[in-house]
Formats: structure tokens, C-alpha cells, sequence
């Protein structure tokens, strides 16, 4: 594979070797996810994101209260919310990983047109 993207960058005039650098380079975990929150849907994902974190602190808050409970109807009362709250919050959270998957399937497209404008110039 380095082989190709050596090969690819060679072919490349200087404003496409940038962009060619660019799109080789697959980003981390941290760096896909932050960078979920701008462009222009991040403003969503930030909503996303705070929706989720208020989600998982009433979880918690609420977990608190179950454990704090001496009888079990109140236990019940706080178990309960605790446990949807935070699965609540793991599902919001998850909503976001097809984003990441579609922002992967994006660079890699943008690779591959870049490799088929390469293929027509050589």
C-alpha cells in the first residue's frame, strides 16, 4: 500500500500532493470524534453531545438515590430512571459512530478519485 501512495504522490503536481498528503493519512479515534463536532452538521453533534452528557449525569444522580434507597418501593422509584437514563445516553452516544463510519467512506472516496485523476494523467 505505501508503495502505491509513493507512486501516487510522485504523479501529483503541488497543490495535489497536499491534498493527495491529506486524504492518505487515516486519523485516529479521538480526532474523528472531535472532529464530528464542526462542519456543517457539528452544530448538531454538539447538541447531541450535551443532550448526552445531561442524559448521564441524571443517570447518575439517579443511580445515587437507588443506592441511597432503605426500602424498595423506593428503590424502584430510582433504579428504574437510573437505568434508562444512562442507556438513554449510551444510545445517544452511539448515534454518532455512522457518522464517523460515512466521514471514512467520504476520505476514501476522495482517495479514490484522486488515484483515478492520477491513472488519466499518466
Amino acid at each position: 500500500m505505501q508503495d502505491i501512495d509513493r507512486m501516487i504522490e510522485e504523479a501529483l503536481d503541488g497543490e495535489e500532493q497536499a491534498l493527495f498528503r491529506e486524504t492518505a493519512r487515516e486519523p485516529g479515534f479521538f480526532e474523528q470524534a472531535f472532529g464530528l463536532l464542526g462542519g456543517p452538521n457539528g452544530w448538531v453533534n454538539v447538541i447531541m453531545m450535551v443532550v448526552q452528557t445531561a442524559l448521564f449525569v441524571a443517570g447518575l444522580w439517579a443511580g445515587w438515590r437507588f443506592f441511597e434507597a432503605d426500602n424498595a418501593l423506593s428503590a424502584l422509584h430510582w433504579g428504574l430512571p437510573a437505568a434508562v437514563l444512562v442507556l438513554a445516553s449510551l444510545i445517544v452516544k452511539t448515534a454518532m459512530m455512522p457518522e464517523m463510519q460515512a466521514n471514512r467512506l467520504m476520505r476514501e472516496l476522495k482517495r479514490l478519485q484522486l488515484q483515478t485523476a492520477v491513472g488519466r494523467k499518466g
